[in-house]
């Protein structure tokens, strides 16, 4: 991939990107005023079930769609890429539907039992629906991240968050209008009919793009050969993305069971785990859309490079990487520093969540530093490590909210973030530094 291509694509991801944590960030303060802390908490706590059965249906696949497509198209094989997507995206969806009915059937067991709290269960059964749609949406993204296109993509996200906040808008004035309670039902619906509008517009998109090329979906050369590449890239991603989601649920349902042993009731609870993952976190990761789009464009771009043994341009990349997320985080956490307190009063009228902005800062270098460099190693294969790496600093966050909550509240799991942060940087570091494509000492290509 050319700079000018790399750079224009990431230029609009995080155009699209700001623009809708712009959006995002007024409507998580209308959430705040009309569902209040508990709801916001209570929708977050219902979360991480979505996106652990995404990470088993959905993230594996859309990863490998995206290194394989890139691959095959850097050697000219167009339409070899092109089946890759039919199968990869048709079999993603499958799994998704099965994961959805079973999220579906089984709400009020992974309300009760697994999240511990019975108030969930009709937000699970919302948010089952949305997993199809989501698995088609991602795909679809994959497939243009290979291709270098970004415009769809960024559009893409850009309706997707207009549609939730508008659709959440819309019921909760339905709420008003029939003086019903409002609850956080309104945001898992927003969430919903995001995703589905997103999706339809998704595969109108690629069925006009497929029709430029006359390529028959049924007439896929040599499917089970190809559908076996793709479960072979997939998987160690797939596990990858399940064991850090099963330990984050784990983290996620832990957090308030523990506040609960600090001394603060059920209610406080909730309230401060929605105020932390509802208001403060989404303020440290708004500058983190630079990174995230970075890293759409790296992942891609790393493994086309390797395909064509372009060395010394991967080792240059991940330097220069390195650099520009450090600077980025530097600067972003002096300034969250320093206004942290004045966004909490001011924006969410909560000086707690201006607490938890100043001392997440201190977070911002590592975390920005991680996303890019996660996306270098997935590019180059090395999802194993990359596995290892996340898996250690969630479990060294699992052992603040066991061990540090209990004694200092809610700062003991600010501080296992920092940790667990700077832990995954150094791996990752490490890991390129004693790889085949160690780090350069001058910069030339």
């Amino acid at each position: 991939m050319s700079k000018k291509a790399f750079f224009k694509g990431t230029f609009l991801l995080t155009c699209a990107g700001l623009l809708s944590r712009v959006i995002g960030f007024f409507y998580r303060i209308f959430l705040s005023h009309v569902i209040g802390a508990e709801g916001i908490g209570l929708f977050q706590l219902a979360i991480p079930l979505q996106t652990l059965l995404l990470a088993v249906t959905a993230s594996g696949i859309q990863t490998a769609l995206s290194r394989l497509v890139a691959a095959h198209l850097a050697t000219g094989e167009d339409k070899k890429a092109r089946d890759f997507f039919c199968l990869g995206t048709f079999f993603a969806f499958a799994l998704s539907c099965a994961a959805s009915a079973l999220l579906y059937l089984r709400a009020d067991f992974f309300a009760v039992q697994i999240l511990k709290e019975a108030r969930t269960e009709e937000l699970v059964r919302i948010l089952s629906f949305s997993i199809p749609f989501a698995t088609l949406h991602s795909c679809t993204n994959s497939y243009y991240f290979a291709r270098k296109k970004t415009e769809f993509p960024s559009g893409l996200q850009l309706i997707e968050q207009i549609v939730r906040v508008g659709s959440s808008y819309l019921l909760y004035l339905v709420c008003i209008s029939e003086g019903t309670p409002v609850t956080a039902m309104i945001a898992a619906g927003g969430t919903l009919v995001s995703e589905l509008v997103v999706a339809v517009l998704a595969l109108l998109m690629i069925s006009l793009h497929f029709q430029k090329y006359a390529h028959k979906i049924f007439h896929i050369e040599l499917p089970f050969a190809c559908l076996t590449e793709i479960c072979r890239t997939a998987f160690p991603v797939t596990l990858n993305r399940l064991l850090l989601s099963v330990l984050a649920g784990i983290e996620v349902v832990l957090i308030p069971q523990r506040l609960r042993m600090y001394g603060l009731s059920v209610s406080e609870s909730l309230s401060i785990y929605g105020i932390f993952t509802g208001l403060a976190l989404p303020c440290i990761l708004f500058p983190a859309t630079i990174t995230n789009s970075a890293s759409m464009m790296l992942m891609p771009s790393v493994a086309e490079m390797q395909a064509l043994g372009y060395r010394k341009r991967i080792r240059y990349v991940t330097w220069q990487t390195i650099r520009a997320s450090l600077l980025l985080g530097f600067l972003c956490a002096f300034g969250f520093y320093c206004i942290g307190p004045f966004m909490g009063t001011v924006l969410f009228h909560s000086p707690t969540a201006g607490t938890y902005i100043q001392t997440l800062s201190f977070v911002c270098p590592f975390l920005y530093l991680n996303t890019t460099l996660t996306s270098i190693l997935h590019g180059l294969g090395q999802t194993g490590r990359s596995l290892v790496h996340s898996a250690l600093g969630i479990l060294v966050r699992i052992l603040f909210v066991v061990f540090a909550i209990p004694l200092a509240g809610i700062r003991g799991y600010l501080y296992g973030i920092l940790f667990s942060e700077i832990l995954s940087s150094s791996l990752h570091i490490y890991a390129l530094m004693h790889n085949s494509i160690a780090l350069p000492i001058d910069k030339k290509f």
